[in-house]
């Protein structure tokens, strides 16, 4: 595994933590724009923090097959 596929796991896991934690906190009650922000941010890191995950496999497949 190369150091760029490295760093792309790290910020995946990175942005993946992060979504979950802002949606987690979501269980406690809040603010309605506490709530929209919370869900907005949260749903957008960890569809990032997915989208990296799987980039960042095919990369890897990808150097490993060449």
């Amino acid at each position: 595994m190369s150091l760029s596929i490295g760093i792309m796991y790290a910020v995946a896991a990175l942005f993946t933590a992060l979504g979950a934690g802002l949606l987690l906190s979501l269980t406690r009650p809040s603010a309605p724009g506490k709530v929209y922000a919370f869900r907005m941010i949260g749903i957008m890191a960890l569809s990032l923090g997915i989208v990296l995950l799987m980039s960042a496999s095919a990369m890897w497949r990808w150097s490993v097959a060449a």
